[in-house]
């Protein structure tokens, strides 16, 4: 009885996955939550866009992991970051010259350029899978597999958790999204520093910033610039995204700056810009430091 009247009296909201807490944070502009998303899973630990990748990631209490599409010759998506095989797998070609079994044959190589004994490539639905009611999804080089991703999606009873980004104009994506009955989560990429970035930020602010969940900034100067335009996109009522993965994407506030010269140059700087969802290559790192100033509790 006593259980049951805590449960009751508490303030803390309940939800029935750890996935359905992370859309509530996404879909909450006001939040000072700061959201962690790892780059391509764990590659540090694990080959890139593998399984293993992201179960670590979901294991460190990563809020959404990236990750890459690509479609083999006869029509699967599977990870995979680059067109060629050559870089993460023991073979050469393009991945779109290999129908999915013959691309099996292959195996994972690690950031080290260590070929795995047993690791293959991951289809998207292999991955969503693991995903399901457990961590969000962003899918990167992959809005020219959009209806096909979300036929993928809608198979695994996921649609909700996954967010897809681009730099797509924004009468493209209306049309894309009304061809459908749902639709994933979409975010602009904005290179605000650059005369095309500019004009398609200036496009979703004649809509009004708070249309879109979030906006993916990338500078590689910082100015006064990229302050006024994350300025604008917080108090317009959407959230902030930045990129520490390197360092000409966030003005050199990046992972290994913070991992070599300490928090307060960097890390500390992006928040202070009111960024509230951050992409690293080094997820276990900035998980303690939020931790530590109770942004990521």
């Amino acid at each position: 009885m006593i259980a049951i009247i805590l449960a009751a009296c508490s303030s803390e909201p309940q939800y029935a996955t750890r996935a359905e807490k992370l859309l509530a944070e996404i879909h909450d502009p006001s939040s000072d939550y700061v959201m962690v998303i790892s780059h391509r899973g764990d590659w540090r630990n694990y080959p890139e866009n593998s399984i293993p990748a992201i179960e670590s990631v979901i294991r460190m209490g990563v809020d959404i992991v990236e990750i890459d599409l690509k479609m083999t010759k006869d029509s699967v998506l599977v990870l995979s970051h680059d067109q060629t095989i050559n870089r993460m797998f023991n073979g050469k070609g393009r991945v779109s010259d290999f129908t999915y079994d013959s691309l099996k044959t292959f195996r994972l190589r690690r950031a080290h350029s260590i070929t795995t004994d047993s690791l293959h490539v991951a289809t998207l639905e292999e991955a969503l899978m693991v995903c399901k009611d457990r961590i969000l999804v962003n899918l990167d080089h992959a809005w020219g597999y959009y209806d096909e991703a979300l036929e993928v999606a809608e198979k695994v009873g996921c649609v909700d958790q996954i967010l897809m980004k681009g730099s797509r104009p924004v009468a493209e994506v209306e049309a894309k999204f009304a061809s459908h009955e749902k639709n994933f989560m979409y975010m602009p990429i904005v290179n605000i520093l650059t005369e095309s970035g500019k004009e398609l930020y200036d496009s979703y602010k004649e809509m009004g910033l708070g249309t879109q969940i979030a906006y993916e900034v990338c500078w590689d100067r910082n100015t006064p610039e990229v302050t006024e335009c994350m300025t604008e996109i917080v108090e317009g009522g959407a959230k902030a995204w930045a990129n520490t993965i390197w360092g000409s994407l966030c003005g050199y506030l990046d992972d290994d700056a913070a991992f070599e010269k300490g928090f307060e140059t960097t890390y500390d700087r992006i928040l202070d810009m009111g960024v509230t969802m951050i992409q690293t290559d080094r997820p276990e790192f900035l998980i303690d430091y939020l931790r530590s100033k109770g942004r990521h509790d």
